[in-house]
């Protein structure tokens, strides 16, 4: 994320919202990411969504992450440095994403929101999951985040990463509970 935001050429759909909110409340980017996944979270209970060990670490370690980083990488000037640092940041987010979901130890509680909204609603993932990444970047644009080409690349290539990087990453086998084998009934003995 941090590389991302160094780049200079467009935010992470959700850092677009997060810098700009940390630009009007004079905060740091990760304290702003850290809230805001909180105040996800506390979406999650109308949607009886269950936070796991994951989605916990995911709200408070991203930030602290977020802000370390940026704290000591600085921002390059040069074209082809800016656009090294995007394109790493979004294979590493790749990576990240894949290696917490693999675990499967609780969503981060944006994904964990989308999922919610999507079996509480009935409609598609695509759907939920463009109106809030759409909904976060038109805010976080207005509030003055920064929208560009970087985010543009990370929405097109943040899921055909995670899919490719999934298998590698994944304790167990990822098979969604739906689709698990129920065992079968056994028919109690006759008596005698």
């Amino acid at each position: 994320m941090a590389l991302i935001i160094r780049s200079a050429l467009g935010n992470m759909p959700w850092d677009v919202l997060h810098q700009g909110l940390a630009d009007r409340l004079d905060r740091s980017i990760g304290t702003v990411a850290i809230a805001v996944g909180a105040l996800v979270l506390l979406a999650w209970i109308p949607l009886r969504q269950r936070p796991g060990l994951g989605t916990v670490s995911n709200v408070v370690v991203l930030g602290l992450a977020l802000d370390a980083t940026l704290a000591v990488v600085p921002a390059p000037s040069s074209l082809p440095l800016r656009v090294g640092l995007l394109l790493a940041g979004v294979l590493l987010n790749g990576v990240a994403t894949a290696a917490y979901i693999g675990v499967q130890m609780g969503p981060g509680p944006r994904d964990g929101l989308m999922t919610g909204l999507v079996r509480r609603t009935g409609r598609s993932v695509r759907l939920v999951r463009t109106t809030i990444e759409v909904a976060v970047v038109a805010c976080g644009w207005l509030l003055g985040g920064t929208l560009g080409l970087g985010t543009v690349l990370y929405a097109v290539a943040i899921g055909p990463l995670v899919q490719v990087l999934l298998p590698g990453l994944s304790v167990g086998p990822a098979v969604s509970p739906a689709a698990r084998p129920t065992p079968p009934t056994v028919a109690p003995a006759p008596p005698g």
